[in-house]
């Protein structure tokens, strides 16, 4: 599994950061998603499915 982020559609609302904070984090001055592991431990893949999934401007893309 690989993941990335759009920071130019990133929202900032952190929903990323509460599924998977592992693998996501946010900037300190916007909230803007920074990813933390671009390829992340197998144990945080339901974790980050649901990041995605829950990511209100789709700005997460999972491929395995």
């Amino acid at each position: 599994m690989r993941v990335s982020v759009d920071q130019d559609k990133c929202a900032g609302s952190g929903q990323c950061v509460m599924s998977a904070e592992r693998v996501f984090d946010q900037r300190e001055d916007d909230g803007v998603v920074v990813l933390v592991a671009e390829v992340p431990p197998a144990d945080e893949r339901e974790n980050v499915l649901r990041a995605a999934r829950w990511c209100p401007t789709s700005a997460i893309t999972v491929t395995e």
